[in-house]
Parts: C-alpha cells; structure tokens; sequence
C-alpha cells in the first residue's frame, strides 16, 4: 500500500488497550475487514512541521478514538514505540482501561474481546506493524 497520492506518510496513532490486573488486551474488529482484528487508532495527516511521538496531540488521539471505536475509558501510561512505513508512520501507546462502555459510538460496526497477549499476537499478525507495536509493549516482557 503506497502513499495513495500523498507527498508524506500519513500519521497513525494507536492505543494498546490493557487491563494489567487480568493480564489481557483489548483487540476489536476492523470496520474495512470485519474478519480481522486491530487496534484502536486515528489516522491523521501529517501537519506541516509535522509531530513527535511525545506530542499531546497524538495521544489524545488515541485516547478519544479507543473511546469512539470501542467505548473504552482509561488513560494513556506509556508511549510505547513509532514504526515508519512507506505509507504511515504508526505511534503506539498504552491505555489502561478504567471502564469499558456498554454503548458506544461504532458498537454496530466492530466487535470487542479481551484476549491474553499471545492471542493478540497472533490475531494482528495480518497486519505486521499492529503485531509490532504489540510486541514492543510492556506485555511482552
């Protein structure tokens, strides 16, 4: 997948949503392919002077779509790494979940489970940067 007519990659920022207590992460379906599992995440395009992957703006980002995408409460407790592809430039960052919504903005486009990390690992594998990110987490150690 190219940059579909963009000069530069766009922006992609994800939450990792976790529950430490239970040791699980929250995966949810994709709206584009309802067979395949994903992370929580806003796309953006890059601004002029574009973003670091500390910027407020970013994990606000992923914080508000976790919320629209799964009904998902927390806050953000760690960036946790930025993988750069020729189309997008990802920035992954761990939510811990404080409340899981019952109604929720897409409940009707996307499915939601909690599931352990390998689980995870192995559901994002179809999209090799999700799987990543994830593996750069805190989880993984």
């Amino acid at each position: 997948m190219g940059t579909k007519g963009r000069s530069v990659p766009r922006i992609v920022c994800c939450a990792i949503p976790i529950s430490r207590a239970a040791g699980k992460v929250l995966v949810v379906t994709s709206r584009k392919r309802p067979d395949s599992w994903v992370f929580l995440r806003h796309d953006f395009l890059v601004p002029k002077g574009g973003w670091e992957p500390s910027d407020v703006q970013l994990e606000a980002a992923a914080s508000r779509e976790a919320l629209e995408e799964a009904g998902v409460r927390g806050t953000i407790t760690r960036y946790v790494t930025t993988i750069p592809t020729p189309s997008a430039t990802y920035h992954f960052y761990e939510l811990d979940v404080a409340v899981l919504e019952p109604d929720w903005l897409e409940r009707k486009e996307r499915r939601r489970e909690w599931v352990d990390y390998h689980e995870a690992v192995r559901r994002l594998e179809w999209k090799a940067e999700l799987a990543q990110g994830l593996r750069s987490s805190s989880l993984a150690r």
